[in-house]
């Protein structure tokens, strides 16, 4: 009974105290867990915008000149991930977390009253999956993503979990990434997952 015990807790804190599994029935490595108190190691690249770790927050920061929302990759490729935070947004905005090969490959994307998850096979992203949910600026979201396999899934606060499948999601990954519009804050990342084999020959 003790050991069963264990287990259970030893998953919950694997998964986070509040969430359960969406796509990825084991818990995978830890890979990331930046306290946000110090510089971000040499797994992370400021791809657009400007990031400040600050005492247990990332502030983002859109850098007019550079015509692009803000975009911090974490530069590992996984096949299977769970991804969780906490985001705010001072004003309405877009708040996304993502993945990519040479190109983008699929992202969740929160926006005006929806959540949606997006695959990137053309230019234009294609919405295969919808949840109507208004994320409200000003205050704390919990978002969770996961991947695996031709699966991606999200779930934001208490709201139900959304799943999609299209077999470009089953492309391997060369990073993560996070991003969102004029400014907004993070905190309590985590990045657990499983590296693309291709990655992990590097």
């Amino acid at each position: 009974m003790r050991l069963s015990l264990l287990a259970l807790a030893l998953t919950s804190v694997a998964y986070g105290a509040d969430s359960k599994p969406l796509l990825n029935d084991k818990p995978l490595p830890s890979l990331a867990a930046p306290s946000f108190k110090e510089p971000l190691d040499a797994t992370w690249s400021q791809a657009k915008g400007k990031w400040t770790p600050d005492n247990g927050v990332l502030h983002m920061v859109e850098i007019t000149e550079e015509k692009h929302v803000p975009v911090l990759w974490h530069k590992v490729g996984l096949s299977a991930a769970v991804i969780e935070l906490d985001f705010k947004q001072d004003a309405a905005g877009v708040f996304y977390v993502g993945c990519d090969a040479d190109k983008h490959v699929g992202r969740v994307v929160v926006l005006g009253g929806t959540v949606v998850i997006q695959e990137d096979t053309a230019k234009a992203s294609h919405t295969i999956a919808t949840q109507k949910y208004a994320a409200k600026a000003g205050e704390w979201h919990h978002l969770r993503v996961e991947w695996k396999d031709d699966s991606f899934a999200f779930k934001i606060d208490d709201q139900a979990p959304i799943t999609a499948q299209h077999p470009y999601f089953a492309t391997a990954k060369k990073r993560s990434w996070i991003a969102g519009s004029k400014t907004a804050d993070v905190k309590n990342l985590t990045i657990n997952g499983t590296v693309s084999v291709a990655e992990a020959k590097k």
